[in-house]
């Protein structure tokens, strides 16, 4: 198995790297999200994971050691080939897969390409108890949100379980914001209430 590669890029496409070793060019699949990153010229070192299929031997890389692990979580995950797993590492780090595994929201996977919301619930059945560490590593690298976020955040909420469909809800709670709402929660709230229940007041009318 090739565990890493170590060269310099001869070039590089939305999701792939060719990696110069010893004269040879070798095409790695790679995060399309991250391959802004690979500049022809430069060396690069990727760890890698090489699957082997009846007809083709595909090299997948990531520069970091976490993203290959995480990747070998998800190919193992029932419906979720490498393609599939590439895209989720495309679109989310590790700390966010994890993060999204531990809360048992699929949404995030939902908006890959080739993950539907069956495979979706899957992987975050699946995966639970294994990405821990990553969550743990990404919590302590992102602020803390502030007390006015996270009142919103409440609040929206609030407003979900009224029925409010989730878009709206947040909309509402900023556009309250804007206008100089107080940002405690039942101030807020009802603020909010007054905008959507205002806008649906005006869809009606309009009909």
């Amino acid at each position: 198995m090739i565990a890493s590669v170590r060269g310099q890029v001869q070039a590089a496409g939305a999701g792939w790297v060719v990696v110069e070793i010893g004269g040879v060019g070798m095409r790695v699949e790679v995060p399309s999200g991250r391959v802004a990153q690979f500049v022809p010229g430069d060396e690069v070192q990727l760890h890698t994971s090489l699957v082997v299929r009846e007809d083709s031997l595909t090299l997948f890389g990531f520069t970091g050691a976490d993203d290959l692990e995480v990747f070998g979580h998800l190919i193992g995950v029932s419906g979720v080939g490498p393609r599939s797993a590439l895209g989720v590492l495309s679109a989310l780090s590790p700390g966010e897969i994890a993060r999204a595994v531990a809360a048992e929201d699929e949404k995030p996977f939902r908006k890959v390409s080739g993950i539907g919301p069956k495979t979706a619930k899957l992987i975050t059945v699946s995966l639970a108890g294994k990405l821990a560490q990553y969550a743990i590593e990404s919590d302590s690298a992102v602020p803390a949100s502030s007390p006015e976020e996270q009142v919103a955040a409440s609040v929206s909420e609030g407003l979900v379980g009224l029925g409010w469909r989730e878009a709206d809800a947040e909309q509402a709670v900023r556009d309250a914001l804007d206008a100089g709402a107080p940002a405690e929660s039942s101030g807020l709230l009802r603020a909010a209430l007054v905008l959507l229940q205002a806008g649906r007041a005006g869809s009606r009318a309009a009909r």
